[in-house]
């Protein structure tokens, strides 16, 4: 009886990192379908919106949601003017995408030694409330927490709009399907590559935020560590698929977090890259196999 408690109080955490998650993968997974290269950069990009909210948070005594709003809109800014002052130039010379994604991983490096010469590795925190904590049935959560999962819900309904309903959507999804036949279409592919730019960087901002506020404290690497989870989720539903790596997110935050129940926790991230490999082994292209990848 004690041992279903547990596995029902981390199924629970389970949907908070899934939820994180979610919002990282589905940024990533849109970035990809859209430009064909893995971008190493995003996890120092999510790190960068967290200090952002801490500059906000901190320093300027703003509530962390205002806090929020500024991190997803400097970063998204950050993102764009990554790929149009660095990233474009690469891949308007048609380099390929190992050649783009050693790109990605220089500037990695860069965003995140910037951030540590300026605030170094101490470990920081928001000041917020959590508020006191709520059963539901057999689960317990903060209003904190379930804060992150709302906006999660949030973001997923909004990209799912965005995709759907939408002119730049439908855009996105020509430029996935075939970036030739979009510009033989009539489509303006670089407005499209600019505006996913700013899209994935606001979901790196929102999504290295909450990340933050559900771990407590961080560091300048907050953002790198959490990369290789986020590709696990990306990965196992297909990547370059959003919808894919909604559930690709749920899976693995569910997974590592009810792993707890059974080894340490930290171990956590081993379990993601284990469901990683084992993705890669038996469907390298993911669960999520629908036609086009935006």
């Amino acid at each position: 009886m004690q041992t279903l408690h547990l596995l029902l109080l981390s199924a629970g955490f389970g949907l908070i990192t899934a939820s994180i998650l979610a919002i990282a993968a589905v940024g990533l997974s849109l970035q990809f379908g859209v430009t064909n290269y893995i971008n190493f950069a995003y996890g120092d990009l999510m790190t960068f919106g967290v200090y952002v909210a801490f500059v906000f948070n901190q320093r300027f005594g703003l509530n962390i949601w205002v806090g929020l709003v500024g991190a997803v809109i400097l970063t998204a800014v950050l993102a764009w003017l990554i790929n149009i002052l660095i990233l474009r130039p690469f891949a308007d010379r048609g380099n390929s995408p190992i050649i783009m994604l050693v790109v990605t991983l220089g500037v990695s490096l860069i965003v995140q030694n910037i951030i540590l010469a300026i605030f170094s590795e101490q470990f920081q925190n928001y000041s917020v409330n959590t508020g006191t904590p709520l059963h539901i049935g057999d689960l317990l959560f903060t209003p904190l927490q379930l804060g992150i999962i709302a906006l999660a819900i949030v973001a997923m309904l909004s990209i799912h709009g965005l995709l759907r309903y939408t002119r730049l959507g439908r855009a996105m999804r020509a430029v996935s399907d075939s970036p030739e036949l979009a510009r033989i279409s009539g489509i303006n592919t670089r407005q499209v590559i600019n505006a996913t730019w700013l899209l994935t960087g606001a979901l790196a901002g929102l999504s290295g935020v909450v990340l933050a506020l559900n771990v407590a404290s961080f560091t300048p690497t907050v953002g790198f560590g959490f990369l290789f989870v986020i590709f696990a989720a990306a990965i196992l539903g297909g990547i370059g698929r959003p919808y894919g790596a909604m559930i690709g997110a749920l899976i693995v935050g569910v997974a590592t977090e009810m792993s707890a129940a059974f080894i340490s926790s930290e171990y956590k991230n081993a379990i993601a890259l284990v469901i990683l490999i084992i993705a890669l082994l038996i469907r390298p292209q993911g669960i999520f196999t629908s036609r086009g990848r935006a």
